[in-house]
């Protein structure tokens, strides 16, 4: 791609290219489709992962031979069903009484028992770890600001050679911390660890090719020692 192309054609194309592998790539499916719809009617935002990232979630199970996997925030369970389908069972974390209702009907539709506790992540992992749980992944997607506490215990909780998949790590950074990586955030925390292995994927999402409706973000995934 020309360096000279404005950054809307760029932006433009990056938006097309990613509809068009959508539809290339994810086979239609019945239960996310009543997952989205669901969560729409009940009011409820539309910030679930996209379906081509629902789908490398599920990817990224199928790769580890994720048994066990850990979510936080439920919101209406369609990264839930995503990861579920894998054959893995999927315990989520969710501190919204409507928002853990509304995704524990959606996972019945697609015959999936929902295990949904109700509760503050941070109250809730510690007793998780106290109990001597341990699961083969852990997918983070709730309450920006925290990422870097949940981040210590996800690897508490997550067993050797398991996986830590954080999303909106970009967003966080730019939002809470004025885009930078030093001390008190996420990419400094997980730095710092010594028991870990970890990357950061930036990603750009366009709409109709203006500037000024990209949407910047990306994940951070790591790997336990």
């Amino acid at each position: 791609m020309s360096s000279s192309m404005p950054l809307s054609t760029k932006i433009a194309h990056v938006t097309a290219i990613e509809a068009g592998a959508e539809k290339a790539l994810v086979k239609p499916d019945a239960h996310l489709d009543n997952a989205l719809s669901s969560t729409a009617k009940h009011g409820m935002p539309p910030i679930q992962v996209s379906a081509l990232q629902g789908q490398f979630l599920a990817i990224q199970a199928r790769l580890i031979g994720a048994k066990t996997v850990l979510e936080l925030g439920a919101l209406g369970g369609y990264s839930t069903i995503c990861l579920a389908k894998t054959g893995a069972k999927v315990t989520s974390i969710e501190i919204d009484p409507k928002h853990r209702d509304v995704a524990s009907e959606n996972l019945r539709v697609a015959g999936i028992e929902p295990d949904i506790i109700l509760g503050d992540a941070r109250s809730v992992l510690p007793e998780l770890v106290r109990e001597g749980r341990v699961f083969d992944m852990v997918f983070i997607d709730a309450d920006w600001g925290q990422h870097a506490d949940y981040f210590d215990w996800a690897v508490k909780l997550t067993r050797r050679n398991g996986c830590i998949f954080i999303d909106n790590v970009v967003q966080e950074l730019i939002t809470c911390h004025g885009g930078s990586v030093g001390e008190g955030t996420l990419i400094e925390r997980v730095g710092a660890a010594t028991n870990v292995t970890a990357t950061l994927v930036p990603k750009i999402t366009g709409k109709e090719g203006v500037v000024d409706n990209a949407f910047i973000d990306g994940f951070l995934l790591a790997t336990v020692n």
